[in-house]
């Protein structure tokens, strides 16, 4: 495997070598924000430097080279394989009757299944159920096959998010790569690092990735009373005060972010399923125990994978950088510890991480975790 990495950033145009000296790269990762990637020229100079590869990329909260996080900035990484090939495919959220089951329904069946190693998704993040897309992949990919990825970015704002899959970016798109052959190893580790606080309360009315209730009362009401004055910065200041949820069908304790409120319907709308009997419980931010996750997601990729991998995809969720602020990158720092000066590392700030909770478990959304995929070619 060849890799090679460039940068742009706004203020200071290219601070790396521009794209273009890979040029039998057949896959090429890009990650920016929403407003770079909506410059036209950019995405038409990335095709020109690498005329046969399969561009995907997103909208981001946040950019990852190296052990360095960037905003408004374009991340872009070539990759060359030896061994394995690939195939990709996209669906728009925004086509008649398409819903977030029903698009990973589409994508899988878009990929062939036979030899198939690895599936690496990414979607749209403001409109998408993620739990959903999950179910809708794996219903209809091998059992053995392993669904990593996350949800796009846009900075705090949650406004709108792109992704694009070889042209230029668009909203309510979803894509997917799969990996074949028997030559690719793939790891993956996800963690969060959060503290819960109060009681554990049941969830006694929700409808998918809606809540309404805890315990028969307005969750929205509980919630602001719990936030105080951070009550009054909602949505926003929610990415500091996740909800954990336990049932069940998940043991394991998921982390889910609230993506919007309705002050009308005294509702909360989440990027992934908050189930009806499940138990929820409010948390806060614990700066040292978010970057033990990422180091401890970091670990659990190299055992997944076996070998210091070539390449690691970080996608970091958006409400761990507004904890982490200007010590961000200690977490990103904690991933080389563990990974490695020969692996190269990027990646993004997201709205949710796609990743199996455990080895040889079904792959689900998390929120506010540190997801890592990591590749190598045999």
């Amino acid at each position: 495997m060849k890799i090679e990495q460039s940068i742009w950033r706004q203020s200071r145009n290219w601070i790396s070598d521009p794209p273009g000296k890979l040029k039998s790269a057949q896959w090429v990762l890009t990650f920016g924000s929403r407003e770079v990637l909506q410059e036209p020229g950019h995405i038409m100079n990335i095709r020109k430097a690498y005329p046969d590869a399969l561009i995907v990329g997103c909208s981001t909260a946040g950019e990852i080279s190296g052990t360095r996080v960037f905003d408004d900035s374009l991340v872009i990484t070539a990759i060359e394989f030896e061994h394995t090939r690939m195939k990709g495919a996209q669906v728009k959220l925004g086509d008649v009757d398409m819903n977030s089951f029903k698009a990973g329904e589409e994508l899988a069946k878009a990929l062939d299944h036979e030899d198939l190693a690895h599936v690496f998704v990414l979607s749209e993040g403001t409109h998408t159920n993620g739990s959903d897309l999950v179910r809708g992949l794996a219903k209809h990919l091998p059992s053995h096959v392993a669904i990593t990825g996350g949800l796009a970015g846009d900075g705090a704002r949650f406004q709108e998010t792109v992704v694009f899959f070889n042209s230029g970016p668009k909203a309510d798109s979803i894509v997917v790569v799969g990996f074949y052959g028997d030559r690719i190893k793939v790891g993956y580790g996800s963690m969060g690092g959060w503290d819960p606080f109060g009681p554990e309360r049941l969830i006694t009315r929700s409808e998918g990735n809606v809540l309404y209730e805890l315990d028969d009362q307005s969750a929205l009401a509980l919630y602001k009373n719990y936030l105080g004055d951070h009550a009054k910065d909602l949505p926003s200041s929610a990415l500091l005060f996740p909800l954990s949820i336990r049932s069940e069908e998940y043991p394991e304790q998921l982390v889910r972010t609230i993506l919007s409120v309705n002050e009308e319907a005294g509702s909360m709308v989440f990027a992934g399923d908050v189930p009806k009997g499940a138990y929820a419980r409010f948390m806060k931010a614990n700066f040292d125990r978010l970057v033990d996750g990422a180091y401890g997601a970091a670990k659990t990729s190299l055992e997944i994978g076996g070998e210091t991998p070539d390449l690691a995809i970080l996608i970091s969720c958006v409400g761990r950088k507004l904890v982490l602020q200007q010590m961000v990158e200690d977490e990103v720092e904690s991933v080389r510890e563990v990974l490695g000066e020969h692996t190269t590392l990027t990646g993004f700030y997201s709205y949710g991480e796609i990743c199996p909770a455990a080895p040889n478990a079904s792959c689900d959304l998390h929120n506010q975790t540190m997801t890592i995929t990591t590749l190598l070619e045999k």
